[in-house]
């Protein structure tokens, strides 16, 4: 079996979720971040173990959980709280933790929309490493997110876990993307002129991924060209309205990005 670890800064709204789709795990870990709301108590109802740690970045918290907690498997499944577990994920990476030659599994989320899978618009399989073997793999943070370090030795599971994008509505959608904008627009700063143009030819799907986005930075009317984008080429109309409502809100991220370089540009001069 393997661990379950749920990052958690007030999420009474989606823990008791979240908790309920790893029941079947006998070793659950909340690593919370300050709550002032009842995630604390939930999670301790629900039979989580409970630790404690301020806030730096996603890779911080996920590399201290990987040296600092006692798990008690090897195997550690990163979850968020707004994240739930499938059943075939379950029986899937039951059987990958038997690899020896690994140091983690990348999955891709299916992320919902008012409780509807957006596979078009959220360039499904957009994949992330969440199975890890603990204490020795590590994460860096990229952007508003963490991915990888370079080192680890990475499979793929064809399973996924969900990811409820609109648990708390547009407007607190709209209110993180905001403060993800910043960190965004400071990670592509700091790391300018890095990767290759080859890499948008690359016959690894994740990594013209990565390349698409750090070349996207360098053109003009990007809202509109991410709603473009993600609308027609990627397919969003294919997800119905909540494909809709959800590009609208890709094109909105973009002005916020946009505004935060400019801004961050301007106070570097």
């Amino acid at each position: 079996m393997f661990s379950v670890l749920i990052l958690t800064l007030n999420e009474e709204r989606d823990l008791p979720r979240c908790l309920a789709s790893v029941q079947a795990c006998d070793d659950v870990v909340v690593l919370d971040s300050g709550s002032v709301d009842r995630t604390i108590e939930i999670a301790q109802a629900g039979g989580a173990r409970v630790f404690t740690r301020s806030f730096d970045n996603f890779a911080g918290q996920r590399n201290f959980a990987q040296r600092e907690i006692p798990f008690r498997h090897p195997w550690v499944l990163h979850l968020d709280a707004d994240e739930q577990l499938t059943p075939e994920l379950l029986a899937e990476a039951r059987e990958a933790i038997q690899r020896t030659d690994l140091d983690g599994f990348l999955i891709a989320p299916k992320m919902m929309w008012n409780g509807r899978w957006i596979p078009h618009c959220t360039d499904y399989p957009a994949y992330q490493a969440r199975l890890v073997r603990a204490p020795q793999f590590r994460f860096i943070e990229v952007g508003h997110g963490q991915r990888e370090a370079p080192d680890m030795r990475l499979g793929k599971l064809s399973s996924s876990y969900t990811h409820d994008l609109s648990s708390g509505g547009e407007e607190e959608w709209l209110a993180k993307h905001r403060r993800y904008a910043h960190a965004e627009a400071r990670e592509h700063l700091q790391r300018a002129g890095q990767g290759s143009w080859t890499e948008l030819v690359s016959s690894d799907a994740l990594v013209r991924r990565r390349a698409l986005k750090r070349a996207s930075y360098s053109l003009p009317f990007r809202p509109a060209l991410r709603f473009v984008y993600q609308y027609v080429f990627r397919g969003g109309f294919l997800d119905g309205s909540a494909g809709l409502h959800y590009c609208r809100l890709l094109a909105k991220y973009e002005g916020f990005t946009a505004a935060a370089l400019k801004e961050l540009r301007a106070a570097s001069h």
